[in-house]
């Protein structure tokens, strides 16, 4: 009897023998059933994964695999002819031609060629170390904490309590979020004093775990970058971290306001620019959202939105273009493409702060704002894409894009006729000869994603376009559970996440990636240059790592 996992793999056959010419049933018919073991189903047995790997490999190394046995042939043939005493001699008759001058005339050019090529080539930027900060548990809110903190303020009535607690029921965030105190005071809680006071505990508290953590001193760091969307106060951010940590007089600071989400990344570009420029030097960038500053104590439900997301947060990175940092660096930084969509009136006012009918100041979002960023993702994706997909992968999406051009497609939803901005395939319905648009496999270019935590439903969408799985997306699902939108920080918690996991691999590609007010998208792609070992302190994970993930998540 064939084990009940095989049944499917025999066949039966009814034989007839004929007539039986002796013993007890003699003349009469005889048949006998022949059981056979059917060859399996290569079809449906090869995994359809594997194929694609297979071709993607044979299509990116298809130079060295044409050439490679061709080379190795007719070396082979041509050394082969030869006994050792005619190739020895065929080498210096080859050589024997040239003067000494002429061999140190061509060493001297080949190394004039190497020299100019190395160092006029851009410098490597490389990621030493980074941090987040952590608060204290004190400032930790749970969701129901959160709206009993905001009905005690005295500033809302039960209308805008109820929305925004039914904004959190589904935001993705968790009972572990950090927020000041400050916002259950019945006072104005906007003000300088507040302001300073949250920039000083979370900018310190990030960059003294940084400068711990590389045992670089402040006085040598030559580039300091700092970007907060809101809290702009004069003197600058950068100038309080100057003052604070006593740094050096002729260091580059920058300081960058009103950016939104996104600013992390341009900062980090920014940084870069000034390395290139400035050889031998190391740069700090700082990100970070001041809470209390940015809290609305109105009734317009589109302001009351980022109440519920934004949470405290920031984060401190330390990059360097100096070679010998190669040895203890963590990534070196790959591409970063950047795409601004504010030249349009639509997307200019997405993310708007103004005051409302009450004259209390806050942040206005469109209810299109997730079209809106779909659109300005498919711009930044499709600059990246040749950047970072493999031959492969351009190839079928190039060969896709012809085939529904002549087949007159039109890329128009089959629903309203119009494009979903969101959707980067522009839709899913194949056209009217069967061909679907095909969406380029960034799992192929990438390990790891860090994609900016705005909530729930961004991320969901974003895994659905792209083509993620699950785990993909676990650092901004969790990050977003365990910290809320901590805005222009967020990827590097994600990074954090992905380290204490101890994932990251040596050569892994990082892809992080955010939007934010302008409307902008910006991209960073990193690749590690060891791995990165599970850390035992200095992570804001630590305390909490084995609960995720978890279901409630996704």
């Amino acid at each position: 009897m064939a084990p009940a996992g095989e049944q499917h793999l025999l066949s039966t056959e009814i034989v007839n023998r004929g007539i039986e010419s002796a013993g007890p049933d003699a003349g009469s018919m005889t048949f006998s059933v022949r059981v056979r073991r059917r060859l399996p189903d290569f079809v449906q047995s090869v995994n359809l994964k594997y194929v694609k790997l297979g071709y993607h490999y044979l299509i990116n190394h298809a130079i060295y695999l044409a050439t490679v046995p061709v080379l190795v042939l007719v070396f082979g043939a041509e050394i082969g002819s030869l006994s050792r005493e005619e190739l020895w001699r065929k080498l210096w008759d080859s050589t024997a031609g040239y003067n000494l001058a002429t061999i140190l005339a061509f060493f001297a050019v080949f190394v004039f060629t190497l020299s100019v090529y190395f160092m006029s080539r851009p410098r490597s930027i490389y990621l030493i170390d980074f941090a987040c900060f952590k608060p204290t548990d004190d400032l930790k809110v749970t969701k129901e904490e959160f709206i009993e903190l905001a009905r005690k303020s005295g500033k809302f009535d039960e209308a805008s309590l109820e929305f925004q607690k039914k904004i959190l029921q589904s935001s993705g965030i968790g009972d572990e979020t950090y927020v000041p105190k400050a916002i259950m005071s019945p006072e104005n809680i906007t003000t300088m004093k507040e302001g300073r006071a949250e920039a000083s505990m979370v900018i310190f508290g990030a960059l003294d775990e940084l400068f711990n953590k590389t045992r670089v001193r402040p006085k040598d760091v030559g580039v300091l970058v700092v970007n907060c969307s809101i809290f702009n106060p004069t003197p600058s951010l950068s100038a309080m971290i100057i003052n604070h940590y006593k740094m050096r007089g002729n260091i580059l600071s920058f300081n960058l306001g009103g950016m939104g989400c996104s600013a992390g990344i341009i900062a980090v570009d920014l940084a870069r620019d000034m390395l290139q420029a400035n050889p031998n030097n190391v740069a700090v960038v700082v990100s970070t959202e001041m809470v209390g500053y940015n809290w609305y104590p109105g009734r317009d439900r589109s302001m009351l939105i980022p109440n519920c997301y934004i949470r405290m947060g920031c984060s401190a990175v330390l990059l360097s273009n100096r070679r010998r940092d190669y040895r203890r660096a963590k990534y070196r930084l790959e591409h970063i493409v950047r795409t601004h969509k504010g030249a349009d009136d639509r997307y200019f006012r997405s993310v708007y702060q103004e005051e409302d009918e009450q004259r209390f100041k806050g942040l206005k979002i469109s209810k299109d704002l997730v079209e809106i960023g779909g659109d300005a993702l498919k711009t930044n994706i499709t600059t990246l894409g040749p950047l970072v997909l493999p031959l492969s992968e351009q190839l079928l999406f190039f060969a896709t894009l012809v085939k529904r051009y002549f087949s007159g497609t039109k890329g128009k939803s089959a629903t309203n006729g119009k494009t979903d901005a969101f959707d980067v395939s522009q839709t899913i319905a194949p056209s009217s000869t069967g061909t679907k648009p095909y969406i380029p496999d960034y799992k192929l270019a990438f390990e790891h994603f860090c994609v900016h935590a705005a909530s729930k439903t961004v991320v969901n969408e974003l895994q659905r376009n792209l083509g993620l799985s699950d785990a993909n997306v676990e650092p901004s699902r969790a990050t977003l559970h365990r910290f809320g939108n901590t805005s222009s920080s967020s990827i590097w918690y994600e990074l954090a996440y992905l380290e204490a996991k101890g994932r990251i691999k040596r050569g892994d590609r990082i892809w992080q990636l955010s939007f934010g007010s302008g409307f902008k998208c910006n991209s960073a792609v990193w690749k590690s240059v060891r791995s990165i070992k599970k850390p035992s302190s200095n992570n804001p994970w630590l305390d909490c790592l084995d609960r995720y993930p978890f279901e409630a998540l996704s």
